[in-house]
């Protein structure tokens, strides 16, 4: 076989490997080019995966005849360091993706194809380069494709669109907030489906597309209510799904600092949250957090009723009485003087517990069976979710953390019974996409992390130096901080730290393309 279609045919293995990373980097940007471009310059320009394009860039250059060869042994290594690597948050092959890795790779074969035909004695130089520039390949691929997926996101909308419209009686209920949505939706569902057939956006199915998507694929005609998870990054994008779903029913369940990097600053945020409330019909029913100082300082002009539900403030529905124990924890409901008992930790849980008793009875289901499915209720896995190992609890918060909600998470761990001799340790890589807030976010969660435990750990080099002065200042000890480079490292530390008895708090776990 001639030796210019082995390499190309060696090249284009060795492409496929390259450009399956830098796809999966660019899906967890959002496939957004900014996020995608901060993510990769300066400090990932040359990953592993560059490396080894860039060794066959040098290669290509300087072997001649040996070229193939030499190629054949980089795209060997480079398939086992594929086998060894390890993502928390793998490539989700969507159709998009399909489509993005069909268009890319033909990008590459035509360009190595025409390299090789035309370039004489620089082709193997020419094809090193494609290699090593991947990336931008891969968004040349994405722009070719965007008149393909925009048509096609069109013809999926619109098909939701008219599969809303023929469910003339469904009470569709719009849930966001800066945090604690996912789990007010899922504890809703729980107490709703005692009286409804409940259908709700599954995982993180809380942008236009995903809700699309679970309209098309989920929705039956015997479907009474829809639960709607509303996330955003910037500003509009609650108004988009509103303006598909159309519901008459919204909860807030709080406004904090999140997504900055897009947002620019909280007002914007604010603005966003109550897009949700501002699309309620006059019969609407908008029900507001106003324990958070956002919302209750935000000067809305809702045409709906609205009902408010708080811990700390006095409010239509407010937890009184709260008592902590080992098992949960108890309330008493203020507007009816019931005694509720729930497994559930924290104040973040009980205030969502509180919107969807709301809801609840806004939709008439029956005190007794409200209350019967709050007992069962189970932790949302990784928002402050409780579990034993071995002898040790471990309090899981890894989910997408911001400052209030790391708060309450170390609220908890301080006020977690230990016996003596015991320690309370805290895991975290700190916050991202805080914008110009992020250093300052990331000490003040030192300080906190200082006065909340006995021993820190923290991950990933992102929000090191912030996060340890925060911790000094706060007064916790040197010698009682560890800093890790990723989380194995993390855990072979914790391993020789640890005590039957301790308890391990993980806030927040960053994304794999952040390090």
């Amino acid at each position: 076989m001639n030796s210019s279609i082995i390499y190309t045919i060696t090249a284009a293995l060795l492409y496929i490997m390259i450009a399956k990373y830098d796809i999966h980097m660019f899906q967890l940007s959002s496939y957004r080019y900014n996020r995608y471009f901060r993510w990769l310059v300066p400090g990932n320009i040359i990953s592993p995966k560059r490396g080894f394009a860039l060794a066959a860039l040098i290669a290509s250059f300087f072997s001649g005849y040996y070229g193939p060869g030499i190629l054949a042994i980089i795209t060997v290594f480079t398939f086992i360091s594929s086998l060894r690597e390890k993502f928390k948050t793998p490539l989700v092959f969507t159709m998009r993706v399909k489509r993005l890795f069909a268009t890319n790779i033909i990008l590459f074969i035509l360009s190595a194809t025409m390299a090789l035909l035309f370039a004489d004695r620089w082709a193997t130089l020419l094809v090193g380069l494609l290699l090593l520039f991947s990336n931008f390949i891969m968004l040349l691929a994405n722009l070719i494709n965007t008149p393909v997926e925009k048509a096609v996101n069109r013809y999926y909308y619109n098909d939701a669109k008219k599969i809303l419209a023929s469910h003339k009686n469904l009470i569709i209920i719009g849930v966001t907030g800066s945090f604690g949505k996912t789990s007010t939706k899922n504890y809703l569902t729980s107490i709703l489906a005692e009286k409804y057939n409940v259908l709700v956006t599954p995982g993180n199915f809380n942008t236009l597309l995903g809700v699309v998507r679970t309209v098309r694929e989920h929705l039956r005609p015997y479907h009474q209510v829809f639960i709607v998870e509303m996330g955003a990054k910037q500003r509009g994008d609650i108004k988009e799904i509103c303006d598909l779903v159309h519901p008459s029913i919204g909860i807030v369940t709080s406004v904090g600092e999140m997504h900055l990097e897009t947002f620019k600053c909280v007002e914007n945020i604010q603005k966003t949250k109550f897009e949700l409330i501002d699309s309620l019909p006059s019969q609407g029913l908008g029900i507001v957090n106003i324990d958070s100082p956002l919302i209750k300082s935000y000067n809305h002009n809702s045409r709906c009723r609205i009902t408010t539900y708080a811990v700390e403030q006095p409010a239509d529905y407010r937890a009184q009485n709260v008592i902590y124990g080992a098992n949960g924890l108890s309330f008493t409901l203020s507007t009816n003087g019931e005694q509720i008992e729930s497994r559930l930790l924290g104040s973040g849980n009980l205030l969502n517990m509180l919107a969807a008793i709301a809801v609840a009875n806004h939709l008439g289901v029956p005190t007794n069976k409200q209350k019967s499915a709050i007992a069962r209720l189970q932790p949302v896995e990784h928002r402050l979710s409780m579990r034993r190992s071995g002898n040790v609890t471990v309090l899981d918060d890894a989910y997408n953390s911001n400052p209030t909600g790391a708060k309450m998470a170390l609220e908890v761990l301080r006020n977690f019974a230990v016996n003596e001799g015991n320690k309370r340790i805290v895991i975290t890589p700190g916050f991202v996409e805080m914008g110009t807030r992020q250093y300052d976010a990331n000490k003040e969660l030192g300080q906190m992390i200082a006065q909340s435990c006995d021993y820190a750990i923290v991950v990933n080099t992102t929000n090191r130096e912030p996060i340890a002065r925060g911790i000094a200042e706060g007064g916790l000890s040197q010698e009682k901080l560890f800093l890790a480079d990723n989380l194995i490292q993390a855990h072979a530390h914790l391993a020789t730290i640890l005590h039957p008895g301790d308890v391990v708090l993980y806030e927040n776990d960053l994304p794999d393309n952040f390090k």
